[in-house]
Order: structure tokens, then C-alpha cells, then sequence
């Protein structure tokens, strides 16, 4: 009992600690601005929660003045994108609140959609010639490949030739530009997109803002002498990691300060990408897709304060207190076999237990921060709720099964409906078919459809954790290797060292899976069973 209880003291510490560790506010450097000094322009969307722009429905007039509202404490102009769903709306508004627009125009490869954007934006811009500061013409449509540089062209005299004195330019990704030089003489100025987390080679945080500046200065000697405008640069606070670029609260603060402080230092002009969080986003792009904004898309509320720490875990003091609670659940159910068994625990079996506690008891607190940041759709949210409930579950039933002296029961068992000869052996061995199948479904996605999917890493460690334990102090059966497990083992190795070199070691996120998956592989390959 003693030992029971200084394991469980123990991994309640280890979780206050790791969860402390984690939640620590990481230092900003200083504001990029004085007091009563704003961001030059930001992009903005009104789209709220499942509103998107395939939807029939417009948004409305109320939630852009709510939303412009909170926006002009920071920024006085405001980049839209089209027309569409209400959006032509924000002009009018803007001018309520003394904030100017960029009017975007969405062109695409359907001629009659793009036709009603332009005669839209044209419209707007002379009915509203004191508010729109410029026409930014089509948004990045060569890198979609939906128009030629030369269609392009045509649309921007035309927009030109109507507008009078407004300026007009066109948007697309720095690469697109060097490769359509001659686009350069068709606009007033010229507007680049430079994102270091979406490059072909993404670029980490610490390097971000000189990429940017290097960028910069490459278009800037192809179009010597031009006004060039960073129409979009930011960066994500959520998602999965590209290589060594991470998205996180903290990294797309530090990137916003230090590129708005180059941007002020050297006079460059520049957009901030983006207002608020698009959720629909989430449906192109994965879950880094939807968290690009400055304010939530929830409550719009700001993300950080200019100048402030900042934590990637502010509420880590629940997920430790969340944590503690589970591992009280975890020696609980040891208790409870123990006195259904009869048996006498060694202090080795106890650390074992506590173990279990302390990594699942930080681990699974962090899977279940995640859920609804990477759930999308109803099978979204079966497959993370799938994994949550495994890294609470597991642990539970594990410590179980460790105090009790059961391994787990074989896939071949399981799928047979053995439970009555072994409850418990059979509750953990399901629990672990479920794991694998999860663990596999994780693993082929990041193998044939990777860019988008995130990294389940934390949920896989919670769920983990019992296995290893009953694996290394619960003696194993003997017998031949079952044919499903090795099947499993063979596949989630394959995928292991795909997965590894795809991301590359700069991609912590995808090191921490892959080798939650080599793992899982090495439980799956100890399995034995007795022949027949």
C-alpha cells in the first residue's frame, strides 16, 4: 500500500511538472508599436463558425460591424477577397467606422462567376471611391492554374479602365511573380505573397522573418523601382508541422512581431494574414488551415498582446488538474483488480503503474485539448473522440490488467468473441486491436495523403504507455506469432520509415509518432499465441 501511494504522489508531480513546463509563457520581443500606432492592413473574412463561402446564405450586416468594430483598435484598413455572401457589404460599413479597403475581386476558371465579380467590384469601388484604397484583381489564380497570365492581363486593363484614379494590382505567391514578369506593367502596384510556413521548403520560426526579408528583396531587384506591396504573411497557431515550421500560439506571435518590426524598420508595406480564425478552412487545408487569425474565431478574442509572453498551453493548470484526476482514476482500478484477484503487487509492478499514471495523466490532457481543433465533419470527430477515449481507456483498463498478471488477449480472440474465459485479458487486448487499427489508419493517410494530416503523437503515447508496461513486467506467453499482429507489425513499420524521411527530422511532431509507431510495432511483434 505504501509503495502504491508513493507512486501515485509521485506521478501527480510528474504531471504538475511536465503540464507547468509545457504551459510556461515564452518571451516577445518588444511591441512593434507605440502607443496608438496600428497594423497597416490585415486580410478579413466574416465568415463565423460553419458559415463558408460555398454556403447559399450571406453573412450579415451585423456581424461585419461587431467584427469591424474590434478591428479598428487595430488596424485601420482591411483586404477582402470577393463579393459573394455579403461581403460587399464591408465598404459601406468600413466608412461607419473610418477604416478604408483593399476590394479583392475573385476570379476563377468560370467566366460567368468572374464576370460578376468584376462588374461587383467595379461598382463598389465608384460608389465607394473615398473608403476603397485599391482593386486587388483575382487572389493567386495562375497558382491555382485556373487562368493564363494573359486571360489575367485582360481583366486587370479592363478593372483599370474603369476605376479611374483607384489603383489596381493582383495577388499571388513571390514564385508566381518572377515568372510572369511582363504581369508587372498591367498593375499600379505589385502585391506578393510570402508565407515561410507554406513554402516547398517551410521555413522555421527562428529564420522566418529574414526569409521574408530576402524575398522581399528578390522581387524587389526583379521589378526595380516598383511599389511592392506583402499582400498576406502570417502565421498559424495550431495544426501540424511542416519539417522544422511549427504551428503554435507563441511561434505566430514571435513571427508577427519581429516581421512587423522589419516591415516598420525598412518601410516595407505589408498585410497581415488574417483577422479572425476561418474554420472553413480547415476543409482545404487541415487543421492548420482554420487558425491563421490574430482573434478566434469562438469569441474574438485576441490570441496575444503586442509585447506580451505568450503560452501555447494557457490553461495548462486544468489539463494538470485533468491529469492528476485520471491518474487517481488509473490506481483506483488497480485497487479494484487487485481485491477481485487476490493478488500482491511488487513495488516494481506499482512504479509500473505509476508510470502508466504520469505519462498518460500529462498525455492524454493534451489529446483532448486537440479534439475539437482537428475534428472536421462527423467522421473528424469519430476519429479524434476515437483516440481521446483510447488514451483515457487504455490506461485504466491497463493498470489493471498489469497489477493482475494478464496480458493482453490476442486480435484472433478478440475478433472470435472469447470474453468469458478472461474478462480483463479480453478488455485490454480489445482496447489494443483498437489502438492498432487507429495507429494504421493514422499511418497510411500520412503515407499517401500526408500535407494535410496532423500528427496524432500525444493520444498514441497515452494509449500506449499500459502496453509497454505489461510488456516488460508481465511474463509473455509462449507460442507461435500470430499472422494479424505481425500482418500490423510488417504494415506500421513500412509506414514508420516512410513517414520519418518524408517529414524529416526537423518535424518533431512526426519524429514523436514515429516512434509511438515503432513501439506499437515492437508490442505487436511480442505477441504469442498457442497454436489452433
Amino acid at each position: 500500500m505504501r509503495s502504491a501511494v508513493a507512486f501515485l504522489v509521485l506521478s501527480a508531480a510528474a504531471i504538475v511538472a511536465a503540464w507547468a513546463w509545457l504551459g510556461t509563457a515564452v518571451p516577445m520581443p518588444p511591441s512593434p508599436y507605440a502607443a496608438g500606432e496600428t497594423l497597416p492592413c490585415i486580410s478579413y473574412a466574416p465568415f463565423r463558425g460553419s458559415q463558408n463561402p460555398w454556403m447559399p446564405e450571406s453573412v450579415t450586416a451585423a456581424q461585419i460591424d461587431e467584427d469591424l468594430g474590434r478591428l479598428k483598435a487595430v488596424t485601420s484598413c482591411v483586404r477582402t477577397y470577393s463579393i459573394d455572401h455579403g461581403l460587399d457589404l464591408i465598404p459601406e460599413i468600413a466608412k461607419r467606422h473610418g477604416m478604408t479597403v483593399m476590394q479583392g475581386l475573385w476570379l476563377s476558371s468560370r467566366p460567368d462567376l468572374s464576370r460578376e465579380q468584376i462588374e461587383g467590384a467595379v461598382a463598389l469601388a465608384l460608389r465607394f471611391p473615398d473608403v476603397i484604397r485599391a482593386i486587388v484583381v483575382g487572389n493567386e489564380v495562375l497558382l491555382r492554374g485556373e487562368m493564363s497570365a494573359g486571360q489575367l492581363s485582360s481583366v486587370i486593363r479592363e478593372v483599370k479602365g474603369r476605376v479611374g484614379a483607384i489603383p489596381v494590382t493582383y495577388a499571388d505567391v513571390w514564385e508566381f511573380w518572377l515568372r510572369n514578369r511582363d504581369l508587372a506593367n498591367q498593375v499600379d502596384f505589385i502585391t506578393v505573397h510570402i508565407l515561410p510556413y507554406w513554402e516547398d521548403f517551410p521555413i522555421p520560426v527562428s529564420n522566418a522573418a529574414a526569409h521574408l526579408d530576402a524575398i522581399r528583396k528578390q522581387v524587389g531587384e526583379a521589378f526595380p523601382g516598383r511599389d511592392i506591396l506583402i499582400g498576406e504573411t502570417g502565421w498559424p497557431s495550431a495544426g501540424r508541422m511542416r519539417e522544422g515550421a511549427r504551428p503554435s500560439p507563441a511561434d505566430q506571435a514571435r513571427f508577427l512581431h519581429e516581421v512587423l518590426t522589419l516591415a516598420k524598420r525598412q518601410n516595407y508595406r505589408i498585410n497581415v494574414i488574417e483577422a479572425f480564425d476561418q474554420p472553413w478552412k480547415r476543409q482545404l487545408e487541415g487543421t492548420v488551415g482554420g487558425h491563421w487569425g490574430l482573434f478566434d474565431d469562438a469569441n474574438r478574442a485576441a490570441k496575444f498582446q503586442w509585447g506580451e509572453a505568450v503560452s501555447n498551453h494557457p490553461f495548462w493548470r486544468w489539463q494538470a488538474g485533468g491529469g492528476i484526476v485520471l491518474a487517481c482514476v488509473i490506481f483506483a482500478a488497480a485497487f479494484a483488480a487487485i481485491r477481485k484477484t487476490a493478488t500482491n503487487p511488487t513495488p516494481s509492478v506499482w512504479a509500473g503503474v505509476g508510470a502508466i499514471a504520469a505519462i498518460s495523466g500529462t498525455m492524454a490532457g493534451w489529446a483532448a485539448v486537440n479534439v475539437p481543433l482537428e475534428s472536421l465533419f462527423v467522421g473528424g470527430w469519430i476519429r479524434s473522440l476515437a483516440w481521446a477515449g483510447l488514451a483515457i481507456l487504455c490506461p485504466i483498463v491497463g493498470a489493471a490488467a498489469l497489477v493482475s498478471g494478464r496480458p493482453a488477449a490476442g486480435f484472433a480472440e478478440i475478433i472470435a468473441r472469447r470474453w468469458r474465459s478472461d474478462p480483463l485479458a479480453f478488455a485490454f487486448g480489445a482496447v489494443f486491436l483498437l489502438v492498432a487499427v487507429l495507429a494504421m489508419h493514422a499511418a497510411l493517410g500520412l503515407v499517401f495523403d500526408p500535407r494535410y494530416r496532423d500528427f496524432p503523437f500525444a493520444a498514441l503515447t497515452a494509449a500506449l504507455a499500459p502496453f509497454v508496461a505489461v510488456r516488460l513486467l508481465v511474463p509473455g506467453g509462449k507460442g507461435v506469432r500470430p499472422a494479424a499482429e505481425t500482418a500490423a507489425a510488417g504494415m506500421l513499420g513500412l509506414c514508420t520509415l516512410y513517414i520519418l524521411f518524408n517529414e524529416s527530422f526537423a518535424n518533431w511532431q512526426s519524429v514523436w509518432f514515429c516512434a509511438g509507431l515503432a513501439v506499437l510495432t515492437a508490442c505487436l511483434l511480442r505477441v504469442r499465441a498457442a497454436r489452433g
